[in-house]
């Protein structure tokens, strides 16, 4: 427990500390003082407003730290407290911000309003805090919540004010210019006026009174004259000044038609939704309210006067179902008003000889009236009884499917064609945003309400949520190209991971192929193998994303490599997926482990022969023939058969004799085709071959790495599996009978192996496998230590990346008798002193012997003077090496005199030497120093407790 305090307490400073250091970066960015440049007061504000925000995701981290609620539960109460008290402030500026940064600052206290609103409706609303215990019995209170009076009216006032304010202070040039800045500034404070008097249904408001019949009476009051207010800043703000082309009625009586249509629709449904229409008297003046509304909006629209009576009865069908609750009522009005948006069309768009989103209007027109009518019919279906509910889940699906094409044609085709004129028509991105959203509450709330089922949920999430890929692939960027050339696979793998989670969610094979599908759909976008057939979408502008001018400008026009071997590395991965997923049973049958293992030997061969080394055909036979070797091994040293023991060591061999074969063909054989060349060309022949061998020990490094790294895991594993075994046999009389849990997981392992030779039998039989091990891990190390002297002619940071290969040695009985997991860290430590002391020696030598043309002879260098210096300072830095490697072979503690007196010894070579090699030496040796003193105290103290 006390080890768990520890970590966590760790843990909350860290947290605590990346807030500050990430609050300190962000005050001295470069872009934070071109903006004090600009405007120091609004620099400060941010400033204090992004420190603000650090500070509350410090509290919100600090509440998930289980130990601080134990301990402190009276200041984790206050710290819940603070942060929905600050959120609600800090929040709705913050995310501002990011909109305003991505699509400018003209609507920006409109986006400060809404999201002051959802982050009000998220935070001040009533909410039972999380830390304090209420007796189970006892009714809620508003009391009872995380917020008291004090927050909830800040909120309430910054939710009606701050916006209004953050419009006038960033318009005030155009306050009062016209009557839309105006009808601006009172839409800011009504509409979240009329969001509070919403959320004092959920007791938002339960600090100005709790008796029910005055918060009623004060909402309906308040809520009637906002409503007016925002219904008249709505007619001046948007339909007079966005959709006046289609008001027909000449003025002033446009001005009444309009009011007497949108105030008297608002109030009706206000006056239904706060549950005023119920007797006889509110229904009939709720009934011809309906009818004077649909009438004046046909007037106001132009629609025929002989017609008249459609729109009115219309009305009068949608009053009675509000009413009666009668779906046949419901269905007349459909029809009715069906008609009304088909002559609306005709008669405004059917004649206009325009292109709109790719196709002639006329075409365009079709889809939005099949939406629009389809919206309608769909509310009517979700009252039918249960065993009709499929007419739901068919009319909903229509309808996405419809709104996906629809907002595809209008956002990747925003051209509007019209006698030879180009307009942009922009539909803009927050519309997809929006309409997705809205999808996706809908289908979550009639699937809660069971007016769906499970599987059409799916599917309208899975069309809602496609929208958004619109937002991606039309952006010109690389990663829409790749999300343009995605292969069909891909997202059949994708589309199916719902289908598997929901409806086979315990059958294995089922998640096997799946991830087999969409592996192969992602190597596809990762590779792109070359594919001619019809659903590829190969773009000029996804071409463009792989080579630009600049490229060509800069290397020339340089000669393709093939693009088919692509193929091959599909075709090895995807059986390796298929065996380690158990498609292909390999565990079970050897005959199948043995083509697997050919198999993935042979594509990765000739991949790699292809691929890397395409201008030595000779040598394809024999890198194929060490791919395959690589693989065999490696397969059957996992998965062993019972001739393993005796075809293994030979495999190996063969594997160790192809490496010099294939070093020196690549340069014998190949430097006979250009003898007579040039000069210059043998120059860049035998560049390439120098390339290609070092490609060469790469590979073979790589090879012996994996073998090494096979090997030690195999043998670790056998060492847990008889330590389990050993626990189990020698543990406790009580627990003899049960195993732990991690014994357990072994024998289920155990249980579900097939074969028959196992891991332990091949080591008992075969004890040449931690002599493999050692020498690939050895033979590893060498050729990385070579690449590294020919590529960067000895550095001196290769060695602390090359010396932890040697972590992969293993105990045995031949060449490392006496080394076990006691001094696993012995070969690293020791492997770094002796390569940084050669190669001090060899620069020392490379400066001052007169043979090698160094510069200390030529110019009059220091001479020999030079080379004593400095191979004295190198020697003063030998005994902390030297005592630190026995240190590491045996743990024998040292006398803290001992290291007291040879630490200052590398003091002299970290400020005097004249080679590099020699200072890193000295510090070195100084870690060395202070490690091995840390770790003496550390043993000598556990030692003391345990005593």
């Amino acid at each position: 427990m006390r080890t768990h305090t520890s970590v966590g307490q760790a843990a909350f400073f860290v947290v605590w500390a990346a807030l500050i250091a990430a609050d300190v970066a962000f005050f001295f960015s470069a872009s934070l003082s071109s903006a004090a440049s600009a405007s120091l007061p609004l620099t400060v504000l941010a400033l204090l407003l992004c420190a603000e925000t650090s500070f509350l995701i410090g509290v919100w981290a600090s509440l998930q730290f289980r130990w601080i609620q134990l301990e402190n539960p009276t200041i984790v109460a206050a710290l819940e407290r603070l942060l929905f008290a600050c959120v609600p402030i800090a929040a709705p500026a913050i995310f501002t911000w990011a909109v305003v940064s991505a699509v400018g600052m003209a609507n920006a206290s409109y986006y400060l309003a809404t999201f002051s609103m959802v982050f009000y409706w998220l935070f001040s609303i009533p909410r039972q805090s999380s830390f304090k215990n209420r007796k189970q019995d006892a009714p809620w209170q508003d009391t009872d919540g995380i917020l008291g009076p004090l927050e909830s009216c800040v909120h309430a006032l910054y939710l009606l004010f701050v916006p209004v304010l953050f419009h006038a202070a960033s318009h005030h040039a155009t306050l009062f210019t016209s009557w839309a800045s105006v009808c601006d500034l009172l839409l800011l404070f009504f509409v979240p006026f009329l969001f509070q008097l919403f959320a004092s249904t959920r007791g938002a408001l339960w600090w100005i009174t709790r008796d029910v019949r005055t918060m009623d009476q004060i909402r309906m009051s308040n809520g009637l004259v906002a409503l007016i207010v925002v219904v008249l800043c709505l007619e001046v703000r948007v339909v007079f000044h966005s959709f006046g082309r289609y008001i027909h009625a000449p003025p002033p009586l446009n001005y009444l038609l309009v009011t007497v249509t949108m105030l008297g629709g608002a109030l009706g449904m206000a006056a239904h939704a706060a549950g005023k229409v119920g007797d006889a008297v509110s229904s009939v003046a709720f009934t011809g309210l309906a009818v004077l509304v649909s009438g004046a909006g046909a007037v106001v629209i132009g629609f025929p006067v002989m017609f008249l009576p459609l729109p009115m009865i219309s009305g009068y069908y949608a009053a009675r179902f509000f009413t009666k609750k009668s779906l046949s009522s419901y269905f007349t009005f459909v029809a009715i008003a069906s008609m009304m948006v088909l002559w609306f069309v005709v008669h405004n768009y059917w004649d206009l000889n325009i292109w709109v989103a790719g196709m002639p209007l006329k075409s365009f027109t079709k889809y939005v009236v099949a939406a629009v009518i389809m919206a309608m019919t769909v509310p009517g279906l979700a009252l039918l009884p249960t065993k009709l509910r499929f007419l739901v889940e068919l009319g909903l699906t229509g309808h996405a499917l419809l709104l996906c094409y629809i907002e595809n044609r209008l956002f990747n085709y925003a051209t509007m064609y019209y006698f030879g004129f180009d307009a942009e028509i922009m539909y803009p991105s927050y519309m997809v945003l929006i309409t997705t959203f809205l999808g996706l509450a809908l289908v979550r709330r009639l699937s809660v309400d069971q007016r769906v089922g499970p599987k059409a949920a799916w599917i309208l999430t899975c069309l809602y949520s496609s929208k958004l890929s619109m937002l991606f692939i039309t952006s010109r960027s690389v990663l829409s190209c790749y999300l343009l050339s995605l292969p069909p696979c891909f997202f059949t793998g994708v589309a199916c991971i719902p289908i598997v989670a929901l409806h086979f969610p315990h059958a294995q094979s089922a998640k096997r192929f799946l991830v087999l599908v969409v592996a192969t759909g992602l190597l596809f976008v990762i590779m792109q193998p070359p594919i001619k057939l019809s659903w590829v979408y190969q773009s000029e502008f996804i071409k463009a994303a792989h080579i630009s001018d600049d490229d060509t400008s800069i290397y020339g026009f340089i000669a393709s490599k093939p693009t088919w071997p692509s193929w091959l590395l599909i075709a090895t991965v995807v059986l390796t997926l298929a065996a380690v997923t158990s498609i292909i049973p390999v565990k079970y049958v050897v005959e199948l482990r043995a083509l697997y293992a050919l198999g993935v030997g042979i594509t990765l061969g000739i991949y790699i022969s292809v691929q890397y080394f395409f201008q030595a055909v000779v040598l394809y036979p024999l890198l194929v023939a060490t791919i395959v070797l690589a693989a065999v091994f490696i397969v059957f040293t996992h998965l062993p058969s019972e001739s393993s023991t005796r075809v293994l060591p030979w495999v190996f061999s063969f594997l160790v004799v192809l490496f010099p074969i294939t070093y020196l063909l690549e340069g014998h054989l190949r430097a006979k085709t250009f003898v007579d060349d040039e000069e210059a060309e043998n120059f860049t022949n035998m560049l390439a071959i120098e390339g290609a061998r070092m490609s060469l020990l790469g590979l073979y490094a790589a090879i012996f790495m994996i073998i090494a790294l096979e090997i030690k895991f195999e043998l670790a594993l056998l060492l847990r599996e008889k330590a389990v075994d050993r626990g189990a046999i020698h543990g406790p009389p009580g627990r003899s009978s049960a195993f732990p849990p991690k014994s357990r997981l072994l024998q289920q392992r155990r249980a579900h192996a097939a074969p028959t030779f196992t891991i332990k039998r091949l080591a008992a039989e075969a004890a040449w496998m931690p002599a493999i091990g050692n020498f690939s891990t050895v033979l590893c190390f060498i050729i990385c230590l070579i690449v590294n002297i020919t590529l960067t002619g000895g550095s001196n940071r290769a060695i602390f990346f090359l010396a932890p290969i040697l972590l992969l040695l293993n105990q045995d009985s031949d060449i490392f008798a006496g080394f076990g997991d006691r001094q696993r860290y012995f070969p690293v430590t020791i492997s770094i002193s002796v390569y940084l002391v050669l190669t001090a020696l060899y620069r020392i030598w490379e400066e001052t012997w007169p043979g090698s043309g160094g510069w200390a002879l030529d110019i009059g260098g220091p001479g020999w003077f030079f080379a004593v210096k400095n191979v004295a300072l190198l020697m003063a830095t030998l005994p902390n090496h030297i005592l630190f490697n026995r240190f590491m072979w045996d743990y024998v503690r040292q006398t803290d005199a001992k290291l007291l007196l040879t630490l200052p010894l590398n003091l002299p070579a970290i400020i005097m030497t004249d080679i590099l090699t020699v200072r890193v030496l000295g510090l070195l040796g100084s870690i060395y120093t202070l490690s091995q003193y840390a770790i003496s105290r550390r043993i000598r103290l556990a030692g003391m407790k345990y005593i």
